[in-house]
């Protein structure tokens, strides 16, 4: 065990360098592209593997107790160790960030987004699991900083070299607010070791800041929380997200929602709840006034974008859906109580596996369509997915509707537990101003069914526009889709372009699009299964994070 987390951890390392260097004769393959993304997607799944031995041997009678841990001095002179280990909060993130990886690196060998050569694409993903694991498995402040710190220059890549439109000035918005974030970020964390004297996180988890001053803690929340939040992201911390999901490849929105953002929320309850509790019951109540707030900013501007006539992107849509989605996960946290916390760290799997499904849906959609506006996926036919793509439509109102958290799918749980959590927050904290907070972030969970059913409504059913209010172009359109194909015409039935509008069969038919492909079926099950698994047995993740949040909270006693 205690191997098989180092294991994890470093592999993805070695594999970036070895997918720099030339393939051996017998694994070239057909071309060495193919074989460098052969090698991506063989790495990853032996991580994947890897991972899911390490959860089968947890001890899971016992998951508040850090298990599979390395202990290793690394600097003396400052205490710094290199320390790993997971307990019941990261092996659920561990196993989605391998999970996500490995589902990026399958779909990218049969779909590689346009861009420069697949031996850096490769690499820069390798190095980016690396990073996020090491942040779920470390327990050192300074490690933590720096596996927090690593996965900034791929994800910076991955949108300015493999992206879409303003990918440059995406790229750039995305690093300079995240690094601007760390560095106030790094100076709280060397507040808390130099003045308590240590680093280590489990060692300053159980003195649960009795050894630290009151204005000490006060000071190291508002300087890590800020770091945190950037990478959250908490509104108004938020204007990089958008920008990056529209610019970022489909793999990169799917690892950036899925993985990335559960960094910053994950470091509010490993570090900021028990090393800090003061300082956190002091800015409770504010972080708290910034995740509804974000809640309903999130849906309102997915609502404007979804509206007709508004040139919505949907990329765009989903993104702005996410930061309302982790405004609920701050507020469970902002709760200091095990249900708000348990509910806070069950919507961040929730929200990795649904926002996961539906990037790499949105991703499909504009390779088949080129555009992923919302007026142009409705069509002018008033057919769109369902009678164009079924399948495809399908998924993706199945998604939409986890998304919106309707009960019996993961989406629902995190909602419901850290809407508990508000209603009663911890003992020091305002029951007023949280109930309030409670009745805003349950508006939000209306606004949030309103903009994904508008959604679904407008992509997967279409539009219907009367014959007499089209334009003349739109009406020779109109019309050769329904007209009959000419004698010799090649059939429906017969070999068809992978990606965009098919021709039409049959009179008033909608052009057809290539629905779900084998890969995007092998790289898409996953996550929907799991997404019915968590929200029918909720028990399997509660079960791991519950003893743990418990120990958490109470100064490292079960």
């Amino acid at each position: 065990m205690q191997f098989l987390l180092a294991f994890i951890v470093v592999v993805p390392l070695l594999g970036a360098v070895a997918a720099l260097l030339p393939a051996p004769p017998g694994l070239r393959g057909k071309n060495p592209d193919q074989a460098v993304l052969r090698h991506g997607v063989t790495v990853t799944g032996t991580v994947l593997i890897a991972a899911i031995v390490l959860a089968i041997g947890f001890d899971h009678d016992h998951p508040a107790t850090m298990q599979a841990t390395t202990d290793i001095s690394w600097i003396p002179a400052l205490d710094v160790r290199i320390h790993l280990g997971i307990d019941g909060i990261s092996l659920p993130l561990l196993l989605l960030t391998a999970l996500l990886t490995f589902l990026c690196a399958l779909y990218s060998y049969f779909k590689l987004p346009a861009g420069p050569s697949p031996k850096a694409f490769v690499a820069l993903v390798l190095v980016l699991e690396s990073g996020t694991l090491a942040t779920f498995a470390v327990l050192d402040l300074l490690l933590f900083f720096l596996a927090f710190e690593m996965v900034l220059i791929p994800m910076y890549f991955l949108i300015a070299r493999w992206g879409g439109d303003r990918k440059q000035a995406a790229a750039w918005k995305f690093i300079l607010y995240t690094l601007l974030g760390s560095v106030v970020m790094l100076l709280g964390l060397l507040l808390v070791g130099l003045r308590s004297g240590t680093f280590d996180m489990v060692a300053l988890a159980t003195d649960n800041g009795r050894g630290l001053t009151t204005s000490v803690q006060v000071i190291a929340v508002l300087a890590i929380g800020v770091g945190l939040a950037v990478k959250t992201p908490m509104w108004p911390l938020h204007s990089w997200l958008p920008d990056a999901h529209t610019a970022a490849p489909t793999v990169g929105s799917v690892l950036l929602a899925g993985v990335m953002l559960k960094m910053g929320t994950y470091g509010f309850v490993r570090i900021l709840l028990p090393i800090a509790p003061d300082g956190m019951r002091t800015f409770a109540p504010y972080l708290a006034a910034f995740a509804v707030v974000g809640i309903v900013y999130g849906s309102l501007a997915c609502l404007a974008l979804a509206r007709t006539g508004a040139k919505g992107d949907l990329k765009r849509l989903i993104a702005y859906s996410s930061v309302g989605h982790m405004g609920f996960v701050l507020l469970g946290i902002a709760t200091m109580t095990p249900t708000g916390v348990n509910g806070a760290l069950f919507a961040n799997i929730a929200h990795g596996l649904i926002t996961g499904l539906l990037f790499f849906l949105v991703g499909a959609i504009k390779d088949r369509y080129g555009t992923a506006d919302l007026d142009t996926l409705a069509g002018a036919t008033g057919a769109a997915l369902y009678g164009r793509a079924p399948r495809l439509g399908a998924l993706l109102a199945f998604a939409a509707v986890a998304s919106l958290g309707l009960p019996g799918l993961a989406g629902f749980w995190g909602e419901m537990l850290t809407l508990f959590g508000a209603y009663s927050p911890a003992e020091g904290l305002s029951r007023p101003a949280f109930r309030t907070f409670m009745a805003i972030g349950a508006f939000g969970t209306l606004l949030t069914a309103a903009y994904m059913l508008i959604v679904v409504r407008r992509v997967c059913m279409g539009e219907h526009t009367p014959h007499s209010q089209l334009s003349p172009d739109d009406r020779v359109t109109r019309s050769a889709e329904g007209a009959q194909p000419a004698e010799g015409a090649r059939s429906e039935e017969g070999p068809q372009p992978a990606d965009g509008p098919q021709p039409s069969t049959a009179a008033g038919s909608p052009p057809r699009l290539a629905d779900i492909q084998s890969y995007e079926a092998a790289a898409w099950t996953p996550l929907a299964a799991l997404t019915v698994l968590a929200g029918l047995w909720p028990a399997v993740l509660l079960g791991l994070s519950d003893p743990a949040v418990q120990k958490l909270l109470t100064g490292g006693k079960s």
